[in-house]
């Protein structure tokens, strides 16, 4: 059994209009909930092996909010700006690659490429991720290179609004 959290970056900051897409920060919301769902993962008992981010501002800030929680080592972060770029099935050519030490990973995205992964790998119907939402997909596989669509099952979605933040 393979475990994995996508999560999608926190909001992020339109204020500056001359800022480029891949620069924009987070926003004092998207701060606060970054914060907040990293402690949901973790009365959860949600440990990662790995974090994967996009190395866009937005994404990379919220993992690292999420890393310092879950008590994850910054530098151990892996950048992939396929995440970024590409589409769901670079997301998932990113999964079969993970070093099959870790059982658990979380992957920091954005839409609509995170939800699409999302529904692919898990037969799932979601519409739109939620900025910051987060969505775990057990996958019944011994490597993760066996990772394939329909492979997943979701076992829960959560979201600032549908909590606390």
């Amino acid at each position: 059994m393979k475990t994995i959290c996508l999560v999608r970056h926190a909001k992020s900051n339109w204020a500056d209009a001359h800022t480029a897409d891949f620069d924009r920060s987070l926003n004092s919301r998207g701060e606060h909930s970054s914060g907040i769902m990293a402690e949901v993962l973790k009365e959860m008992g949600v440990v990662p092996d790995l974090i994967i981010s996009s190395p866009a501002n937005r994404a990379i800030t919220t993992a690292e909010l999420f890393s310092e929680i879950l008590n994850f080592p910054q530098e151990q972060i892996v950048k992939r700006i396929e995440i970024y770029e590409g589409r769901a099935d670079q997301l998932l050519t990113i999964v079969q690659q993970i070093p099959e030490s870790s059982k658990s990973a979380l992957i920091f995205g954005h839409n609509p490429t995170i939800t699409e992964f999302a529904n692919l790998l898990s037969g799932s119907h979601l519409e739109s991720m939620e900025t910051c939402g987060m969505v775990r997909i057990d996958l019944d596989i011994a490597k993760w290179n066996d990772a394939a669509y329909g492979k997943g099952k979701q076992i829960w979605y959560e979201y600032p609004k549908r909590g606390k933040a």
